[in-house]
């Protein structure tokens, strides 16, 4: 009878040192940055103190973002088991990993419904578990859309997730006008695709077109909430709209 007490006091030990190397490795400072920009070695201290990176590496997940979209359906419960999601600016595939989880797109979860989950990136990415991948493929052409629709055969989808971006140019105004444009793009998507009751959640970057970016959406869905989650840096001007209760498109009256 004492080899399993052996067994669960070796386990503890191990969790202990590596709690310990975890707790070491949030506290390093970065090295061998001769030659970098001072920018670069900003982000890779700012990396090093920060606990989602830290928590995304133990979780694995593939980065920190993972906990923006953890952090949304916990509260808001945008995503369920069986349902169909689109995962625009996907890469390198976090919120395509919680996509796959809640949705149970991987058929992990025996007694649930199983989902799927569709993901897109102008970026080429390593495939998801449980994912339908659409690496190097731009969003915003009729082609990746009608990609899309057609692995869709048919169905209508219940979430459609953006976490989609510019390279910023350092223009603030054509950078806002740039992440408007394309959130309004994945709009145009969601509108034709979206099953009733579906929900949308796409960023943005504050700017004076949001207002009505926001009335815009109201147009198509019951509510709508404007979210900044924990995971997202205090110096970042991100949010994400949050929109749930797709209308559905009203047929128009001859």
């Amino acid at each position: 009878m004492r080899q399993p007490v052996a067994n669960l006091t070796n386990l503890l030990i191990r969790r202990f040192v590596q709690t310990q190397n975890n707790l070491q490795y949030a506290k390093q400072q970065p090295n061998n940055l001769k030659g970098k920009s001072k920018s670069s070695q900003d982000w890779l201290t700012r990396q090093l103190a920060d606990p989602y990176v830290e928590k995304a590496h133990m979780m694995n997940y593939r980065c920190r973002s993972a906990f923006k979209l953890l952090e949304m359906d916990d509260k808001f419960k945008v995503m369920k088991p069986g349902d169909v999601v689109i995962d625009c600016g996907a890469a390198p595939g976090s919120w395509t990993q919680v996509a796959v989880e809640r949705t149970n797109a991987h058929g992990k979860t025996e007694r649930s419904p199983r989902g799927a989950v569709f993901s897109i990136d102008l970026l080429h990415f390593h495939a998801v578990p449980g994912a339908t991948i659409f690496g190097g493929m731009d969003f915003t052409k009729q082609l990746a859309q009608q990609r899309l629709r057609e692995s869709l055969a048919g169905r209508q989808v219940n979430c459609v997730l953006s976490d989609m971006a510019p390279n910023a140019t350092g223009v603030r105004m054509l950078d806002q006008e740039s992440i408007t444009n394309l959130c309004y793009e994945v709009l145009r998507f969601a509108i034709v695709m979206s099953a009733p009751q579906a929900n949308l959640v796409i960023k943005i970057w504050d700017n004076g077109d949001v207002p009505k970016l926001e009335r815009d959406i109201l147009c198509y869905y019951d509510k709508l909430k404007r979210v900044k989650p924990r995971a997202s840096r205090g110096d970042s001007s991100e949010h994400f709209l949050l929109a749930r209760g797709f209308k559905g498109l009203q047929p128009v009256s001859s």
